[in-house]
């Protein structure tokens, strides 16, 4: 009889051991199963936080990129994209076949070129685009309107207004300055004078 019972409880002990077994290896398989899933989301949002990052950095790029880009031929412009701008501006009103203007047009291109992001240096063919012009005092072309970098009317110095010649128009019922003009071609070390009063080098 007590060998009997010795041979039960050997068993028994066999069995819950097995049982242990069985569970420790379900525990394991489960928990290596949430690993892996965690892994997995881990390697995905940091995949999706790079794509978004570069994504981002390539927008901000592009963004910087056209903040900067004022080509120099343009066909429309009013007073508020001017003032929109945030840096000093001159719009040179002419043509495309008129000598003067086309003798401008180198000096117009270099700045241009050179001063992206720094100034605004644009060309309006007004026997094209006629419209363009009807809300700037041009009455002779070439016409330079200048601006500084707040959308207001450049000043010239009195040293710059015994060099260059411009005229100034101001609003007939507040008396408020509104353009700074200059009449008639102007050259490259001119316009860099007076964009020099205006902070650009």
């Amino acid at each position: 009889m007590i060998a009997v019972v010795a041979v039960v409880e050997v068993g028994a002990v066999d069995k819950v051991a097995s049982n242990k077994k069985s569970l420790f290896l379900k525990i394991a398989i489960v928990v290596a199963i949430v690993v892996v899933i965690v892994g997995i989301f881990i390697f995905k949002s940091a995949k999706n936080n790079d794509q978004t990052a570069q994504e981002n950095t390539a927008s901000q790029s592009q963004t910087e990129e056209d903040a900067v880009n004022y080509p120099l031929k343009i066909t429309k412009t009013d007073l508020e994209s001017i003032k929109a701008y945030g840096i000093p501006t001159v719009i040179d009103f002419g043509s495309d076949s008129c000598i003067p203007c086309k003798q401008m047009s180198p000096v117009l291109e270099t700045l241009n070129k050179e001063w992206q992001g720094k100034a605004a240096v644009q060309f309006m063919d007004v026997w094209k685009y006629t419209d363009g012009v009807s809300d700037f005092p041009v009455s002779v072309i070439p016409t330079q309107v200048f601006f500084n970098a707040d959308g207001t009317p450049y000043v010239p110095s009195e040293a710059i207004q015994k060099e260059i010649e411009f005229t100034m128009y101001s609003d007939k019922n507040t008396n408020e300055h509104i353009f700074t003009v200059h009449q008639g071609g102007i050259t490259e070390e001119q316009m860099r004078k007076i964009f020099a009063e205006m902070g650009v080098e």
